[in-house]
Formats: C-alpha cells, structure tokens, sequence
C-alpha cells in the first residue's frame, strides 16, 4: 500500500512539474534557512556544558547600588569566594580569573626562542581553575598544572604559533606585558574539543605569579575592587537557592564596615555557568555574550520561514483541487476510504519536504562559510556524526510535511464522490477564502521583516552618524603593551609630532569607547563617602581635549604639569550640584577604606559627550591628568591625511626606530566605536538576509498562485480580448485581487511592526523616533514585489492568443 502511495506521489510531482517546482524550490529554501538558524540556536546554547557537574557550578555576580549610580557585574571582590568556602560547607571548590586586559595589559608579547608576537586574553586563575572547568588536554594534564608560580597553560593555537609540532610541556617562553617581564614555564596546552566555553583565555597563568595575580591574593576589599571573576561548585545535592538566601548576612558579616565608607551598598548572585553565554545583562564579559531575546528572534524568524513555505504547498493544493477531484472520486467509487485519502495526500507532503530536505542539506554545506561569516561563528556541518543534526532533519520532515499537508489532505479527502463523478464540483468558497488568508498571513510576515529591516537600518545610521559629543574620525590610536615599549612612549610620542600630517598626540590609559575599568566615588566639601557621587575617570594629559575633539563650556583646559586637577562632564557637575560658573576651583573628595581623604581640583567642565555604547545614557565621568610616564600605555593621534598608506609608512618607520623589537600596530578609533554595535550590526546582517528568503519563498507562492488564477480564467480572458480589452485592463484584472491581499496585509502588519520594533528600540538610551514613512515605505516595497511577482504571469495570459483558449472545450 506504501509503495502504492509513493508511487502515485511520485507520477503527480511528475505530471505537474511547475506546482512541484515551486513547493520543492520553497520548502527547500525555508528547510536550509530553518535548519542553519537552529544549528546557530544550538550552538550558542550548547556553552559550557562539557565540565564535570555543571549544574552545580555557579558564578558569583554582584549588584552595586551607589549614590546616583548602579552597576551589574558578573565579578565581585577578590576575597570573597575564599571566605564563601571557608563558611559555607555546601562549597566544594572555588576559583577565579582575571584578566590582565581588565588592567591595562590588553596585551602580552610571548617570546620563545627567535620567535615573538603579541597575544590577547592573558587571564590570572587559581591553581583549582582545571578542578572546575574541564578543558581537554592535548599535551600536559590538569593535575596541579598551576600549583607553581609561573607556570602557564596555553590554548593549542598559541602553542602551534610558538612551538610548531614540538611538545611545549616543560619549555620555558617569556611573557612581557604592563606588569613586568618574567620566564614562565609550559604545563599544558589545551582546545575547546571537549566544548565551547564562554570562559576564554588564550594564555592560563597561576594567580601567584607575581602582577594582579599577587595582588588578586593579598586583596582583601569587600566593597569596592569586584574585578575577579568568581567560580564556586556545590557539593551534590546542595541547594543555590537556600546559599544564595544566606549571603546577605554573610556579606555584612565581613564588609559592612568597608561599604559603609565607601557610601556602598551590595548585593551577591548565584549564576549557573552554563547560562553565561545566553545572558546579555552585565557590563563586562570574559568574552561575548548572546542576548537570548535575540536567540527567540532568530528561532521565530526560522518558524515563519518554514510557514511561509507550508503555506505555499496549502495554497498550491487546495487551488489544484479541481485537477484532482476526479481522482479522488474514483478512488472514493473502487472503495478508498477518507483515511487512506488522508494518508495518501499526507504520504505527498512528506515525500515533498523529505525532497525539500535532500536539496537543503548539500545547498547548506555549500553556503555554510557565508552564513558562518553572516552570523560571526563556526557552525560545522557534522552530518555523520551529529545524532542532533538528523534528529533535526526527521523534526523538520514530520512538522513540514505534516503542517503542509494537513489542510489540503483533509480538504480533498471531503469531497463527494457522487458529484465529483458527475461534474458538479466547483472550488469550495471556504477553501479560496482559506487560500487568500494565508495568502494575507505570508505578507503580514513579509512586511514585519521588511518594517523591521528599515528601522533597524535607520537606527544603526542614526548610531553611525550621531554626534558623540567628540570627534572619532581621522584618529590614530596606539597601544603599549608592555612595560619596555611604555618606557619609549613620551619619545615616541614626541617624534609623531615632529610630523606634518599629525595635529595631537594625546597619552591616556585608556581611549574612548573603550570600556573604562576606573571609578572614584568624589563629593564636595561640607559632603562624605555616602553622598559621593560614583565617577568614571581615564587619567591623560594636557593635549586630551584637542586629540578628540571635546568641547570645554566652563572653566580652563588643563596645562602642563597640572598635577591634581581634573575635567568633569556636564553629567558630574550636576550631579554634585555644581553650576557652570561655581566649578571651576571646586575641591573634590575621596577616600577609600583606610586610606587618607584626598581631594582633587576642577579645573573645567566639559560639555558631555559619549564616551561609551549609546545603549546606555552618560554617566558621571572625569579625565585626570598625571604626568608620570609610568601612567599611559595608549596614544591618541589626530591627523590630517587622508593619505593613510603614506602616514602610517612614515609612523612605522618612526616606530621601529624608537622600539625596533616590538610589533607594530595601531587602530583607528572610528573603528573601535563602531564595534561597540557589533551585536546590532550582525542582527541586522542576519535580519536582512533571512528577510530576503522569506520574500522570494512568499513570491515564489504568489507565483505559483498568479498562474493558477489565470489558467483558471483563461476563456474569461479569451472572450475579453475579443471583445475590445487592452493588455493594460487584463494585467489590471488579473493582479487587483493579489494587490487587495497585500493592503490587507499591511493594515494587519503595522501595529505588530511598530510593538516590536518599539521593544527593540528601548534598548539603546539613544534611539530614532517611529515615523510614518517607515511603515509605509515597507508596505510600498511589498506592494511592488507582490505587483512585479503577479504581473508577470498576468501579462504573459494578457498577450496569449485567444484563439487557443476559446476554441477547446
């Protein structure tokens, strides 16, 4: 009986190769997009859950309240989680990392032998680092690997760079960065092959190897210093919950007094590991993160895909129906009942999406680099080892085929054989009113992806282009990764300004955009700690102002050799209730623990401006200006060259000449600004092309749909042509219906559009304005690609010969 109805499936895919055409083309460009974006889906969700008892591992966050000012941060204060497994007997092991980019080492140049380059991600861990994380290990094993200090444990890449095919264990390389120069010897090199982790790092250094990794030991802060990232596991069957109740007490117990000086308050979170990758909420990650409301878009835009191409197949069917009453008479009359119909009409559907799938998988193989690049991962194409990959295809089969099929097998199963026999069938009304319905559906999708494009598009232009408050165009930046090359800064900061094209060069610890690892809580005489007012600082120099482009509206720039005066933002001024006039001379305060109050002097106030993303409003901030070398390892060069090659030729040359044995690199800051929206940037990317496939799959329908409207009214068509009617009238009759359909759509598409591009737009504390124009610039484009889709098979009835179709029956 199965061979029967393939069989028949078979013969009619055969007999009407256009409907199948279509129907296979569709589904299988809905199956390819459908199946890559839950590949995608899965493999974001898929971090960090290779180590040994996952669920019990947990990372230790903190929540900041300080007076104007909160933070959410996915680190906390170095001695905490020792003091955790000290108290709490439920805590099996701890561990923390610091990353040496967190302060002021974003980089490290390894050398071994006659080999050198820099390397990022140098992360400071406590010899139980490999207890809790489980990393596979090509060389060396986890076993105290860390215990001694300076030892290190390096990710393959790294190794293959420095070492090649020797085996690194126990080779001794050097390590040069902000905190000094120092040997350090291989215990290990390991890969992700075990799984994707979100806590990274290229270089794994044991904490008492001098640097932060001392510092992070002997620290002994409950308030402020929350930069180590803290791990702790729980014993079996121990409850988050009820430890998480318990830290409060526990907090004050030991940081009361500390927080209280600070004007602090705190609070502790327990965040499972394996959800790390799919949280967006903090300010800084070890290294990036998803946001999961984006995740539920993409898997959404996969359902509506694959619906669209269904709804293709539904359409194409039941229209067809006429072609196959007869059959199903028959069929009915030799004793076929409605469930072998069903059965049957079902058996095609499957058979279309199985063909669909056969089609998607070689194509997704094929344009895999592209997606991948799309969507910035390495997704892999595991088709003979990946039971998850073919557990997907048989979902998708089943749902596609079932979802497809169902309306029109329990349709034409209906009908009755009798009048079916006897030629009375007619095309239900209920099933046309269902044809056009879906019709409406596909374009209420089309045109919310279409909305949806257009005002992200506008959003991402209004980010690119709106006036930051300084200027990041034709700005060179240079950085200082170790401490020989920061010993050369001022020369070979004095040697750029020897050059024509170069108007500024500023020296900084950190430049705009970047994210800023410095705060000070100050306040104003007659105040104290609990009333500080939580500032972001970068310390400089005197050339600040002028290198980027920053206006001043009160007070005096800095001067040379202005030790103890600060620049403060609008935001600051008002916030310490400063008014422009009254802050230039203002003291500000600060102390911290037990250390001595100390103040500096305003010496101007800036207008604001955004020195960080625009997904969040400026905050209270100061530039600080030091004039210690040991201070800066960045440079901020304004040019004024639009011959870049030439510039950099000459800054290289100046370069080698100053540091002769370090790398040359360098950035430009427009760049690094426009980084900031890389999660947007690669939505919009990933929107616009996921976009396109459902408008060709829905076009594709229309089609189909176009064509069988006019072979339908193709006497209707004879008989006007003879009687007078123009081209222009035929492709005019034939297309009204379509283009109802579509302004039906875009009425029902509106408001969902602007609910959810509005949600999306509350994300940045900068956004464009809803417009008009947009909604309607999205029906307009729908309008047409429905117009341009249906004209097509509209002229081609309009200019046939009336002859043919009036002379048969």
């Amino acid at each position: 009986m199965f061979k029967s109805y393939f069989k028949t499936a078979f013969r009619f895919l055969l007999k009407n190769k256009t409907f199948s055409f279509i129907n296979i083309i569709g589904l299988a460009t809905g199956t390819l997009c459908c199946l890559y974006i839950l590949l995608y889906v899965q493999d974001q969700y898929s971090y960090d859950k290779q180590h040994k008892n996952v669920n019990d591992v947990y990372r230790v966050t903190t929540t900041l309240q300080l007076p104007g000012d909160n933070h959410k941060n996915s680190t906390c204060s170095p001695p905490i989680v020792p003091a955790m497994k000290h108290d709490f007997a439920e805590i099996e092991q701890y561990t923390r990392a610091v990353p040496a980019e967190n302060f002021g080492a974003p980089k490290t140049l390894l050398t071994y032998k006659e080999k050198s380059f820099y390397e990022k991600d140098l992360v400071y861990v406590d010899s139980t680092f490999f207890d809790i994380f489980n990393y596979h290990f090509a060389n060396g094993t986890p076993v105290k690997c860390l215990n001694e200090p300076y030892t290190v444990v390096l990710v393959k890449a790294v190794a293959i760079k420095l070492f090649g095919n020797e085996d690194p264990v126990g080779k001794v390389i050097t390590l040069n960065n902000g905190f000094g120069r120092h040997d350090f010897k291989v215990n290990g090199v390991i890969d992700e092959s075990l799984g994707k982790t979100n806590i990274k790092g290229s270089i794994f250094i044991a904490m008492n190897s001098g640097g932060m990794g001392d510092y992070t030991m002997k620290d002994q802060d409950w308030g402020g210093n929350n930069f180590t990232y803290s791990f702790i596991r729980l014993r079996p069957g121990a409850s988050a919950a009820l430890l998480e109740s318990k830290l409060p007490s526990f907090l004050n117990k030991y940081g009361a007094q500390q927080m209280k000086a600070i004007g602090m308050t705190k609070q502790l979170h327990l965040q499972p590991v394996r959800g790390i990758h799919t949280t967006s909420d903090y300010e800084v990650e070890m290294s990036k993160t998803v946001s999961p409301s984006f995740l539920n878009i993409l898997l959404l835009i996969a359902i509506l895909i694959q619906v669209i191409a269904c709804i293709n197949f539904m359409n194409l069917s039941t229209a067809r129906a006429s072609k196959r009453a007869k059959e199903v008479g028959v069929r009915k009359v030799i004793g076929a009942g409605k469930f072998d119909l069903i059965k049957q009409f079902l058996g095609e559907s499957f058979l279309l999406a199985f063909i669909g799938v056969i089609i998607a998988l070689p194509l997704l193989w094929l344009l895999l680099p592209y997606l991948n690049q799309l969507t910035q991962s390495d997704i892999q194409l595991s088709i003979f080892t990946d039971y998850r990959l073919w557990l997907m295809l048989m979902v998708l089969i089943l749902i596609t085929g079932f979802v497809a099929g169902s309306y029109p097998a329990f349709y034409l199963s209906a009908f009755k054989a009798v009048k079916v026999i006897k030629g009375n069938f007619s095309n239900q009304v209920s099933a046309a009113g269902i044809r056009r319905s879906l019709v409406v559906f596909q374009f209420v999708l089309s045109i919310v992806l279409i909305t949806g494009i257009i005002i992200i598009y506008s959003q991402l232009s209004y980010i690119k282009n709106k006036d930051l408050g300084f200027d990041k165009n034709q700005k060179l930046v240079f950085s200082f990764y170790t401490s020989d090359t920061q010993k050369q800064l001022d020369a070979y900061a004095n040697d750029l300004r020897q050059l024509a094209e170069v108007k500024v060069v500023s020296k900084s610890d950190n430049y705009l955009s970047q994210f800023v690892p410095h705060d000070h809580g100050v306040y104003p005489a007659g105040g104290n700690m609990t009333t500080a007012i939580d500032a972001q600082n970068i310390i400089t120099d005197e050339n600040v102002l002028k290198a980027n482009g920053i206006k001043l509206i009160s007070g005096r720039n800095f001067r040379l050799n202005d030790t103890g005066k600060v620049l403060i933002n609008e935001t600051l001024a008002k916030r310490l209730g400063l008014t422009l006039d009254k802050a230039p001379g203002t003291r500000l305060y600060t102390q911290y623990g037990n250390n001595p109050l100390t103040f500096v002097e305003v010496a101007g106030v800036m207008k604001d401006f955004n020195y960080n993303s625009l997904h969040a409003d400026i905050k209270a901030f100061m530039f600080v200006y030091d004039n210690n070398p040991g201070s800066f390892n960045d440079l901020v060069v304004s040019v004024n060259s639009k011959n870049y090659k030439e510039l950099l030729s000459k800054i290289e040359a100046i370069w080698h000449k100053d540091m002769p044995s370090t790398p040359f690199e360098y950035l430009f800051l427009d760049q690094e600004v426009q980084k900031q929206y890389e999660a947007e940037i690669t939505m919009s990317q990933i929107i616009n092309s996921f976009t396109l496939m459902a408008i060709l799959i829905s076009c594709l329908g229309l089609f189909g749909l176009a064509a069988f409207s006019a072979e339908q009214r193709n006497k209707e068509i004879g008989i006007r042509k003879v009687l007078g009617a123009s081209v222009s009238g035929i492709v005019q009759l034939l297309s009204k219906d379509f283009l109802q359909l579509v302004l039906i759509s875009f009425v029902i598409a509106t408001p969902i559009a602007w609910y959810a591009m509005n949600k999306w737009l509350q994300a940045f504390a900068y956004r464009i304005s809803l417009s008009w124009w947009m909604f309607a610039l999205a029906g307009v484009i729908a309008v047409f690609i429905a117009l341009f889709t249906v004209s097509f098979q509209a002229i081609k009835a309009a200019l046939s010969n009336p002859i043919k179709s009036l002379k048969t029956e």
